[in-house]
């Protein structure tokens, strides 16, 4: 019980922070229904299509000929990322894995689901050296894990050890973020990492480390964009903006996936060819979210608290879902 605890602790303890804020926030203008007049956008790494936009300044523009404006705030990991949507730190949220909204429902936060990538099974993996013993993932019976706590990569571990046989008490995980997942890899402090691109794809570039599974027919590995309930509601032509130029960015990426690759080599401290091959395995398809498509935050969720991960067992239906003014 005492782990599921750790998992809200970080939630408990900003929220206390912000309740020293929030009352102040409630007496501006925004606070009775006006339009925003500041978004605050997360974003991490990995968030592929919200650094396009951001690097161009065309998402910048588009908002500031509406009279909104910008601030960008970058996060390691989606977990901390939600952290903050759930104080009100920020008011939307660039894409983050499925596993990690379970993770915040779980800990109670008020979120919305505003738009999802369509899945990209392949796109997170877990990852061995070249040298390694390790043959198949029964074989990771008391090995060392390199994961990210509450990304999709968690679940992917929770999925894999399931079919091998095996539960995450037959490994020992070390929650590290990415890029520390990474160095304990290359380092040979771990004996396996579960990550995603494009740290797949940087790792791959720097050794030879290979696949040992990725998430074909154990996670479909979907990502979703958030809202605070206050910004779904009074986001209104601004929120519509950000998912139309969402949409056409990724439709633009893979039509011209070189282009794409060498607009994110600079941001990303990567060369373009590997920056392709982590993108061709994202589907970057954005579109509505559906409580149909949503049938695997369920399983995710009934998985965790299977683990002991979540102090309660989390209705993943329960969390709201945006819906454009037009609908």
């Amino acid at each position: 019980m005492r782990r599921a605890a750790d998992v809200t602790r970080r939630f408990v303890l900003l929220a206390a922070g912000a309740a020293f804020v929030v009352p102040a926030l409630l007496h501006a203008p925004e606070a009775f229904g006006e339009a925003p007049k500041t978004v605050r956008i997360g974003f991490q790494r990995s968030s592929t299509l919200m650094s396009l936009l951001k690097a161009d300044g065309s998402l910048e523009k588009a908002l500031g000929e509406r009279g909104v404006a910008v601030t960008w705030h970058e996060f390691t990991s989606g977990l901390p990322m939600l952290e903050a949507l759930n104080v009100g730190a920020i008011d939307f949220s660039a894409d983050v894995a499925d596993t990690v909204p379970v993770f915040a429902q779980a800990a109670g936060a008020k979120i919305v689901y505003v738009a999802e990538e369509a899945a990209s099974p392949s796109a997170q993996a877990i990852l061995v050296p070249a040298s390694s013993s390790v043959a198949s993932v029964a074989d990771l019976k008391g090995k060392k894990i390199a994961v990210t706590k509450g990304a999709g990569s968690h679940y992917l571990l929770l999925a894999a050890l399931a079919k091998a046989g095996l539960s995450i008490k037959d490994v020992t995980p070390a929650y590290l973020t990415p890029a520390d997942g990474r160095a304990a890899l290359v380092a040979g402090k771990v004996d396996a990492v579960v990550i995603w691109d494009p740290f797949i794809a940087s790792i791959q570039a720097q050794t030879d480390a290979r696949v040992l599974a990725d998430g074909t027919g154990l996670s479909g590995y979907k990502r979703y964009y958030l809202a605070t309930r206050d910004f779904a509601d009074r986001g209104g032509e601004a929120l519509g903006l950000i998912v139309g130029r969402l949409k056409a960015a990724g439709e633009q990426l893979k039509a011209d996936p070189r282009a794409g690759a060498e607009k994110l080599t600079g941001l990303w401290a990567m060369d373009a060819a590997s920056i392709e091959k982590a993108n061709g395995r994202r589907s970057y398809k954005i579109g509505a979210v559906t409580r149909e498509g949503l049938s695997e935050q369920q399983k995710i969720a009934d998985a965790f608290f299977g683990e002991g991960l979540f102090p309660r067992k989390v209705v993943t239906s329960e969390l709201a879902i945006w819906t454009p003014p037009s609908q």
